[in-house]
Parts: C-alpha cells; sequence; structure tokens
C-alpha cells in the first residue's frame, strides 16, 4: 500500500514537534534485548495483581486492528472478563491506520487504548512518544517468549519495549511442485540456483515465471536484510541511510539479472491477476512471511495440492540465514485512556490463551512456546499436499539474521519506493540507482522532519 505526500506529512508532524526532547538508544539488535529485560525488570511499576484488579474493575477498551483473527480473541477475553467490552475497530490496514491514529493523537480526542502497529511503522511511533513503554508492566521480563526478530523489532533501536510481538513473518519459499516438477527443475537452495532455474522455466514456458515483482519496499528491506546488508542506523534522532553497502549490493546484483531477462512477472501483489498467475501456475514462486499458508488456502484455492514450502534461497551454498517480512504488533498509545487494562488485554492476545485462538485462525505466533510445540510442528497442511509446512516455517524462525534497524519515518519512505526503486522494473534505470534516489529522498525528508541524517 502507498500512502499520498499529504499523510506522509502528518504521520511526519508529531515526530518534529518532540525530536529535542526524544532519546533513544543505538539501533536494535540481538545485543539490546538483554539491557531491555534488565531495564525493565528494575523499573516495572504494574504488578500482576494490579493487572488481575483492572480486569476484575472492568471498564471499555477500542482496539484499532485489521487482523482477522483478533474478532475471536476478542469474543473470549469478553466471555473471560465479563465486565470489560472491546470494541474492535478497523480503522484502516496499514498506513490508513497510522494516518488516523496519528491525527486522533495530534487533536487529542478519539486515540484507541490499543493499536495494531507493524514493526516496519513502530520506530515512528516510538520515537515521537506516541506510544508506551510497556516496560513498566512487566514486558521487559517476557524476553524468551518471543523469538528474536519481532522481539527485536519491539523495542524500536532501544532498551524500552514500545509493543508485544502479535505475529512474526520469517520467510520462506513457496513453490509450484506441479510446474517444477513438469519442467524438471530442482528447488533452488541459492539465489544463483534461484535464477538459473527462472531461466529454464521461462525458456520453457514463455508464459511462466519464477515469481512476479513490481517493486515492493517491505520485500526489497527484507531481502537486503537476509543478504547482511544494514542501510539503516538509527541513533536517537541521528540516522544513516546508506544503500552502497555489501548486502544491498549482493542483492541487487542477483536480482537486477531477473530484470534485465525478463524472468518475473510485472504482475503487482494482492491484485486479481496475482492471485490468478498463482492459481494457474504462471507464476512458479512466492518469496515471503510465514503468514502467507492462510492466503493462499483462501485466495488460491484452484490450485490446493499443487504448492510446497522450502527453505529460503540462500546467499551462500550451506548457509542458514533468514529474514522477516511482515508481522505486527500490539502497541498502547500513550493517551489512551486506560493503560493498565488495555496491558492487560495485549497480554491476553499475545502471551496468553488468545495466541493459541489466533494459531487456530491461520496466524502464525511469534512466541517460542507454540513454534517449538509438537501439535504445532507437525499439522499436516492438505493444501500443501499434506506437507508439514510449520517445521520449514518454524526453523526459519530462528535463523533471521540480527541487528536489522528501520528508519524512525520508515512508513515515509517506504510510501516513496514505487518513485524512485519502482522505476527499476519499468525504465533503464538499475535497481542500485533506484535505491540510490530513494537514499536521497528519504535523507531529504528526514531533514526536513528534524532529524540529523547523512
Amino acid at each position: 500500500m502507498t500512502i499520498n505526500r499529504r499523510h506522509a506529512l502528518l504521520l511526519g508532524a508529531a515526530l518534529t514537534v518532540s525530536l529535542a526532547a526524544t532519546a533513544c538508544g543505538s539501533s536494535g539488535g540481538s545485543g539490546d534485548s538483554g539491557g531491555a529485560t534488565a531495564t525493565a525488570a528494575a523499573s516495572q511499576a504494574v504488578s500482576d495483581a494490579d493487572l488481575q484488579k483492572a480486569l476484575d474493575a472492568g471498564g471499555t477498551l477500542t482496539v484499532w486492528a485489521w487482523e482477522p483473527t483478533l474478532k475471536q480473541v476478542v469474543a473470549d477475553f469478553q466471555q473471560k472478563h465479563p465486565k470489560v467490552k472491546v470494541d474492535l475497530v478497523n480503522a484502516g490496514t496499514g498506513n490508513d491506520q497510522y494516518t488516523a491514529l496519528q491525527n486522533a493523537i495530534k487533536a487529542g480526542s478519539g486515540v484507541p487504548d490499543v493499536a495494531q502497529i507493524e514493526y516496519y511503522a513502530l520506530p515512528q511511533f516510538a520515537l515521537s512518544k506516541a506510544v508506551s513503554d510497556l516496560s513498566a508492566y512487566g514486558a521487559g521480563t517476557l524476553e524468551g517468549t518471543f523469538t528474536p526478530g519481532p522481539w527485536n523489532s519491539v523495542h524500536a533501536g532501544g532498551p524500552a519495549v514500545y509493543g508485544l510481538p502479535m505475529d512474526s513473518g520469517p520467510m520462506a519459499l513457496f513453490y509450484n511442485k506441479d510446474v517444477f516438477d513438469k519442467h524438471d527443475i530442482e528447488v533452488p537452495t541459492t539465489w544463483d540456483e534461484y535464477v538459473a532455474a527462472a531461466e529454464k522455466l521461462h525458456k520453457a514456458d514463455p508464459k511462466a515465471y519464477i515469481g512476479s515483482d513490481s517493486g515492493d519496499a517491505g520485500f526489497t528491506t527484507s531481502m537486503i536484510w537476509q543478504a547482511g546488508g544494514k542501510p539503516y542506523t538509527v541513533n536517537g534522532t541521528d540516522v544513516t541511510v546508506n544503500f552502497a553497502d555489501p548486502g544491498t549490493q549482493k542483492f541487487t546484483a542477483t536480482w537486477q539479472k531477473l530484470i534485465d531477462g525478463k524472468l518475473l512477472a510485472s504482475v503487482p501483489g494482492w491484485t486479481d491477476a496475482w492471485y490468478k498467475g498463482l492459481a494457474d501456475g504462471t507464476i512458479a514462486t512466492l518469496v515471503t512471511g510465514a503468514w502467507m499458508p492462510a492466503n493462499f488456502e483462501s485466495g488460491v484455492k484452484a490450485a490446493s495440492g499443487k504448492w510446497r514450502v522450502a527453505p529460503m534461497p540462500q546467499w551462500e551454498a550451506g548457509g542458514k540465514v533468514t529474514a522477516e517480512n511482515g508481522g505486527s504488533s500490539l502497541a498502547v498509545p500513550e493517551a489512551g485512556a486506560n493503560k493498565t487494562l488495555a496491558y492487560a488485554f495485549v497480554k491476553y492476545a499475545t502471551v496468553d490463551e488468545g495466541v493459541q485462538t489466533r494459531i487456530d485462525g491461520g496466524a502464525f505466533p511469534a512466541t517460542t512456546a507454540q513454534l517449538q510445540d509438537p501439535a504445532f510442528k507437525d499439522k499436516e497442511f492438505p493444501y500443501f499436499g499434506g506437507q508439514k509446512v510449520n517445521q520449514v516455517l518454524a526453523e526459519s524462525a530462528g535463523q533471521v539474521a540480527p541487528g536489522w534497524s528501520y528508519l524512525p519515518f520508515q512508513v515515509y519512505a517506504n510510501s516513496i519506493f514505487n518513485d524512485t526503486v519502482g522505476k527499476a522494473y519499468t525504465s533503464s534505470i538499475t535497481l542500485q540507482d533506484g535505491l540510490k534516489a530513494w537514499q536521497d529522498a528519504s535523507i531529504k525528508y528526514g531533514q526536513e522532519q528534524g532529524f540529523t541524517v547523512k
């Protein structure tokens, strides 16, 4: 999804006001979480007894979220805690909700008690102090409850905890086994093999493509992440954007071959044409997050039994490194009226009984207990020919490269991706040139909003 510049500037406005008073830690990596736990444990002010007291007293909560499995979570929560009324509101998906949330914060009214915020967008709300540090409620003691990728993401680059992970998107290769078998194509284990498979497939059937890509910010950054790239470094309001790093160049060198060879279908994701391509075999693979199986089952029904899941191709033979793509947290806005009760709901949905409810509804968990549960890992998926898909996806969750950071204005940066990098898919400019243009535009915007960016 994209947002126009006016909406993007509204998102940035709240940041500008509070930049001078804001201080965050160094960019997030696996080393940050230990400090977070110690800091949070020391500063916890709200006990489990306090949470139970809030639940017993009851009240009304407004939750802004678009994730479908939360509907059942809310129903179960209200049944368990009859004095609590939860108003679940779909205020828009992704950027639409973020715009509405920022506008409500700016207006000082209509702010929800809980908000779904994707990991890439969380730093923007954290830096402007629009969402609460949940350490005071004991969130920092939950290290180990969640897998490393989502857990690091909710720290937004520092020791505080700005949300609890609701789901995760460790990446894997979804592929059409029927198409691969028909053309005698081996499942690629490296990206070089992936390019070779693309060439072989398209030569055998000019109407078929190894995948589709018309330019997507989330996919591009995830691929750079897996390749070891770290184009963003964030230290409070000091930001560096550098798409000349080796990991980025590793990705662009390989992906440029697919673009130059016209080996990718230029079909935007989530369109009718995209679903049709996945169903009829003209789009033979999809490299994406672990939340995808339910979307195949509901949106690509005609291809049931044809698809399988394999580990994400590697940049080096024998490697075992993945990245995250997608996933959201549940955060508590600082302007919310009942933060203790709000946190109690967030904990129910992301740590307690609500986790299994969401898994039963098709969500992919961010919690280590569920990922290690034999009942979860050994579940057979009829859609995928009876394959135990979660074994592949759970393994990927433990292989996510550490140390990735998003910009504190990533929402805006993603909104201009197609105006910069996207041109590499439709003109003669290269991916690397497009990323340089994206870099320059992101730096300019960050400086306009009061960040020190280089």
